[in-house]
């Protein structure tokens, strides 16, 4: 899995969550930004902020759940926001300058299992949204949120949960490898260059991979290992009709930052004889709108222990 470089003062990270997860079209932008927003609405819910709170933002990305919350519960809010990506903490921090509330926020380069710079138990409450998932040691993530929690602080999160989209792609490749060679066997050879180009299609490979190497219950299970209490899991699988049905969307957005779009993976792995045959019959399912998207997404809130101070 090998994204296109992303442009000159990007990073991986920012180039996806503010150009390709979009496909660079500013219609379809829209309308991913409203359903986000829905998850980000659920995230601050079952962390109960309230006004006057401190929290952290991890893995905040371009600062949703941040921007939410303010616009939520006030001016009287603080934030911590940390990423990994340094030009997306530079989106995030002109866009609170924007808003008028950079003096309540601050803005941290660390990876979500490091947050040295958060002092021991000096947080009401730790949000992330879709963060987690990219990191290796998960265990390690959830050890520091409580140690940056006050005693009686709450985290809450949500997670995408891909392992689906990996067990997807291993199927495939067992169809391909015992395939006869007819004309639905050559459009499941290509179905499979596109998946496993965006997704691991061995067992090995998926182990390896932070992303889709885990499920609802293995955070639950990281959760209660760190010492959280009260946890909550809900696990939701919402299908859809399809977001894109431009054909020309469709082959610049990718499922994650990892992954290269459809019009790379085409442009890169495909001869032009496969590209004409595979649009043939895909384009047609995209633009007809017949296409439904599945999102599986797991929210999980817990407190941290009274009398527990790191």
């Amino acid at each position: 899995m090998v994204a296109a470089a992303p442009a000159p003062g990007s990073d991986l990270w920012a180039d996806w969550l503010l150009r390709r997860r979009y496909g660079s079209d500013g219609s379809h932008e829209a309308v991913v930004k409203r359903l986000v927003a829905t998850y980000a609405d659920r995230v601050i819910d079952h962390a109960r902020l309230a006004g006057g709170m401190h929290f952290a933002d991890v893995g905040c990305g371009d600062g949703l759940l941040t921007f939410r919350a303010f616009e939520r519960f006030g001016p009287d809010l603080r934030a911590v926001l940390t990423d990994i990506s340094a030009p997306l903490l530079q989106h995030a921090r002109e866009t609170a300058e924007s808003r008028g509330i950079a003096s309540n926020c601050s803005f941290l380069e660390c990876s979500a299992e490091r947050l040295d710079a958060v002092a021991d138990a000096s947080l009401d409450v730790v949000m992330t949204r879709a963060a987690v998932a990219y990191v290796a040691d998960k265990q390690a993530v959830f050890n520091e949120f409580k140690r940056v929690l006050e005693p009686g602080g709450r985290i809450a999160l949500a997670e995408p949960i891909m392992q689906d989209e990996a067990f997807a792609a291993r199927a495939l490749r067992k169809r391909v490898e015992a395939a006869s060679g007819n004309f639905h066997d050559r459009f499941l050879a290509l179905l499979h260059r596109w998946k496993a180009a965006q997704y691991p299609d061995t067992e090995e490979e998926q182990a390896r991979n932070p992303l889709v190497n885990f499920s609802e219950r293995d955070l639950l299970n990281f959760v209660r290992s760190a010492g959280f209490v009260d946890v909550h899991v809900e696990f939701h699988i919402d299908v859809m009709p399809a977001l894109v049905t431009s054909w020309d969307v469709y082959l610049e957005t990718s499922p994650h930052p990892w992954a290269p779009s459809l019009g790379q993976i085409l442009a890169e792995r495909f001869s032009a004889d496969e590209r004409q045959f595979f649009e043939a019959l895909v384009r047609p399912t995209v633009e007809s709108g017949q296409n439904v998207d599945i999102e599986r997404i797991a929210y999980v809130s817990a407190r941290k222990p009274a009398g527990v101070p790191g």
